[in-house]
Parts: structure tokens; C-alpha cells; sequence
């Protein structure tokens, strides 16, 4: 009879070093650059030379993911929502990005994969089960009968479970690196709408500020036109740029309504109620040094990381099928009785498969192909990190020489220009029409200046989440399965 078990003492060593048990890990975010608040993490940290286990953990910091706190909060068990008091009126980002990070459905779907992974990990490193029997023969021959009972296992040769494992575990790394990933897409996408709420809010205060002086100026026009010193023209006019004020303010408040509800969603907490966000735009721009940029964004993303363990995997894959075609050896041990001789009996039989049709020799070509595929993956990622990265820098460039003109040149020359213009109206030197004019060249200049710093901050936002966007997107689920355990325990 062919055997498919493994000895009771190298299963009982398979249990208690299967990889069931699960330990607090942490995954170093080594991109300085990554300034979420606060995050939701998976980490690594070796059980044995070489195998990943996993658990999660909060990191609740106001510094970059690589300086983290242990808590005991698995992100796999649907947690209650975390408290969202206090963020209805003037959230800031880093309250948006806590809830976030707890919430968002993606995230918690990914920590699940890994899970998954891991427990495909332990699966097909098991030894199989032994089996005992009983087998009687002469049966109807009285007094010649023989009874036995019999143990039978499988030899696993050929370090075949423990090359599962090697499979499983770089699935594990990779799976984890998609979930650093992801946190990066939520963290973009929640500061990209976040910097745009901040400046259609600082727009409408700017559109209230100068509605203000608009205000003042039809009570001034009236009373000009009533003394007889101005005309209708400057009356109308003045109503005219007020009533396109009122009109801009309320589409700005629109976009900021929809912007708030996109914030709400992405964070995974459809209840949440959010009126407005607090924080203010970044300082202005430094000098980039886009090559070293370039090459620490492919080195440290999380994204690249995961094509690099899917390598590793692929590699894996391969040594693992081409110890498929060795061997496994099937013993039995049985013991009984004969009683036609009244005497004890032993037997022993050992049985292997002969690889002579099945070499495994298709399994091996296609692991080797998806070796190949996993090579060109990872260069994929790489030339698509960069084309993102040239286009990202181009809007900062962009957002960053608008800055720098509107804070240097142009914001203080339409003070300036106001100021004369002021200056001169007072004095009788110019009508009210060309105030007007020069009032709403200095407010549109103020208007475009909050746009670039606010196009600048999500240029910033994109670099330093690794160009990653992508907050609610369909996540990679590249978990794996048991199948190796099957090949492993059937050599036909």
C-alpha cells in the first residue's frame, strides 16, 4: 500500500515549529519624507532565520513611520471606530489621517491578505498526518488467521516543506509592503483633498474680505451719485463685481462641501461630520534635487519592495519545483499475531515513486517563466515610479516658481498698485472705476497665490506618499494558496 505520512515525532516537531505562533512585527518606513501623523502598521520581524511572522500594531506619532509605538490593536478584527468628536468644526490633518488610518476599508483589507498569506504559510510547511490501520488475512481459514496493526507515514525528502515555506513567506513581505503601500495611497489622498479644502476656505475668507470693501464702495458710490459727484455707472458696476463675488463664494462653498464629504469617505467613516478643516498651506519651497529624489523613491518605496519580494517568491518558486522530482519515501511499521503458528509477528515496508514520466518538468519551466515575469514587474515599477515622479516634479517646479513670483514680485506690487491707487482716488487723481479695477487685480492676485501654495502642498503630498494615489482603489491580493502542500504529498 503507498504510504503519504511522515513520522508521529517530525509532525509533533512540525507543530510546534510551524509558524502558528504570531508576535508583534514592525516595518521600518525608511523615507524620511513620509510624514503621516499617525498609522495603522504591519511590520516584519523573523521567527526564524528567514520567516516573516505578523501582527499589527498603532503608530500614534507626530513623526515619520519610521519611529514607532507597539499597541496591542489587530487591525484584522473589524475594531469599533475610532472617536470622531471634535473633528465636525476645524479637523486637522493629522486628525484626519488618524481616522483614516483606522477606518479606511483598504487598509483593513490588505492586513487581512497578510493574514492570509500567513496562514498559507503554515499550511503547506505541515507534515501530513499519519494514518494506523488494521489488516487481517485468512480470515476464514480457522485457526490460521492473521491480525496486524499497522502505522504508515510519509518521508518528506528533499527539504521540500521547508521550501514551501521560503514561497509563503516571501507572499507574506510582499502582501505586507502592499499594505505599507496603501497607507501611502490613503495618506496622499487624504492630504490632497485636505490642502485643497485649506485653500478654498482661505478663498472665500479672501472673497468675504474683499466683499467687505465692495460693500463699502456701493454705499460710497451711492452717496457720490446722490451728491451728484459720481454716476450710475460706477454704481452698477460696483453691484456687479459684488454680486460675482457672492457667486464665486457660493461655488467655492460647494467644492468645499464635496471635498469635506470625499474626505469623509476616504477615511471609512460615513457618519463622520466634517464642517470645515484646520492648518494652514506650507512655507514656500525649497530647492529639489530631483535625481536623489528619483533614486530614493524606487529604492525605499513600499510599491518597489513588493515586486522585489514577489522575486524573491518567484526564485523561491523554483528551487522548490525542482526538488519536487525527488522521492518522498512511504513507511510502514505493523505488529500482530498468527495464529496458526500462536506466534508474533513484524512488518515493514518501504515504497518510493520512480520519477520516469513526471519530472515535474512543466511546473519547473513555468516557475522559471514567472521568474522572468517577476524580473520585469520590478522593472516596470521602477520606469513607472520614475515617469510619476517626472510629472509630479513638474507641478511642483510649476507651483513652486508661482509661489515664489506671486510672494516676491507680484503680491507686493498689487499692494503697492493699490496703495497708489488708493492714494489718488483720495486725492481726486482717479475715477472710481479704475479703484475698482485695481482692488480686484490685488484680490485675484491674493486668489492665484493660495491656488499655487495649495498646488504646491499636493505636488509635496504626492512625493512624499511615493507618487502613490489611490485611497479606495481594488486592493492586491496576492496572498497564494496551499497548493505546494498538495504537490508535496502527491508524487504520481
Amino acid at each position: 500500500m503507498k504510504t503519504h505520512f511522515t513520522y508521529w515525532f517530525l509532525y509533533t516537531a512540525a507543530c510546534v515549529s510551524g509558524g502558528c505562533t504570531v508576535i508583534d512585527h514592525r516595518i521600518r518606513s525608511s523615507d524620511s519624507m513620509v510624514s503621516a501623523a499617525s498609522t495603522t502598521s504591519f511590520g516584519l520581524k523573523e521567527d526564524k532565520p528567514g520567516e516573516v511572522t505578523q501582527a499589527a500594531y498603532i503608530q500614534a506619532s507626530d513623526q515619520p513611520s519610521s519611529v514607532v509605538q507597539p499597541a496591542s490593536i489587530d487591525v484584522v478584527v473589524v475594531d469599533p471606530v475610532r472617536s470622531t468628536d471634535g473633528l465636525a468644526d476645524g479637523a486637522t490633518l493629522e486628525e484626519l489621517l488618524t481616522v483614516a488610518f483606522a477606518n479606511n476599508p483598504a487598509i483593513k483589507e490588505l492586513a487581512a491578505t497578510t493574514q492570509i498569506a500567513a496562514g498559507y504559510r503554515t499550511q503547506v510547511g505541515l507534515y501530513a498526518n499519519p494514518m494506523v490501520g488494521y489488516q487481517g488475512q485468512q480470515l476464514a481459514d480457522a485457526g490460521t488467521d492473521q491480525h496486524l496493526l499497522f502505522v504508515q507515514q510519509q518521508i518528506i525528502t528533499g527539504n521540500k516543506l521547508e521550501l514551501n515555506r521560503a514561497v509563503l513567506n516571501e507572499a507574506v513581505r510582499a502582501q505586507l509592503q502592499e499594505l505599507e503601500a496603501q497607507k501611502l495611497r490613503v495618506a496622499t489622498d487624504i492630504k490632497t483633498a485636505y490642502y485643497d479644502s485649506v485653500r478654498i476656505q482661505k478663498q472665500i475668507g479672501a472673497i468675504d474680505q474683499f466683499s467687505g470693501l465692495l460693500k463699502q464702495g456701493v454705499d460710497a458710490a451711492e452717496k457720490r451719485m446722490k451728491a451728484g459727484e459720481g454716476s450710475k455707472i460706477d454704481l452698477l458696476q460696483t453691484q456687479v463685481q459684488l454680486k460675482q463675488l457672492e457667486l464665486d463664494r457660493r461655488q467655492l462653498s460647494a467644492s468645499l462641501s464635496a471635498r469635506l464629504r470625499e474626505i469623509v469617505a476616504l477615511s471609512g467613516v460615513p457618519n463622520m461630520q466634517i464642517q470645515s478643516v484646520a492648518g494652514e498651506l506650507p512655507e514656500p519651497p525649497t530647492t529639489q534635487d530631483w535625481n536623489k529624489i528619483e533614486d530614493e523613491l524606487v529604492s525605499k518605496s513600499p510599491e518597489y519592495a513588493a515586486a522585489q519580494a514577489r522575486i524573491r517568491q518567484a526564485r523561491a518558486a523554483v528551487r522548490r519545483q525542482e526538488s519536487q522530482p525527488l522521492p518522498n519515501l512511504g513507511v510502514q511499521f505493523g505488529a500482530g499475531v498468527d495464529n496458526g503458528t500462536n506466534s508474533g509477528m513484524m512488518n515493514v515496508q518501504i515504497s518510493a515513486p520512480i520519477p520516469i514520466f513526471n519530472k515535474n518538468q512543466g511546473n519547473i519551466a513555468a516557475a522559471k517563466a514567472e521568474y522572468c515575469r517577476a524580473l520585469q514587474e520590478a522593472q516596470r515599477i521602477d520606469n513607472a515610479i520614475r515617469a510619476r515622479l517626472a510629472v509630479a516634479s513638474g507641478d511642483y517646479s510649476r507651483a513652486a516658481e508661482a509661489v515664489n513670483m506671486y510672494l516676491n514680485e507680484l503680491l507686493p506690487a498689487a499692494q503697492q498698485t493699490l496703495d497708489l491707487a488708493e492714494a489718488a482716488y483720495r486725492g481726486g487723481e482717479q475715477d472710481f472705476i479704475q479703484l475698482l479695477v485695481t482692488r480686484r487685480t490685488y484680490f485675484d492676485t491674493n486668489l492665484a497665490y493660495i491656488a499655487a501654495k495649495a498646488q504646491l502642498a499636493t505636488a509635496q503630498a504626492q512625493i512624499d506618499g511615493y507618487l502613490l494615489t489611490g485611497a479606495l482603489n481594488a486592493v492586491i491580493n496576492s496572498s497564494g494558496d496551499d497548493s505546494l502542500r498538495g504537490e508535496t504529498l502527491d508524487q504520481e
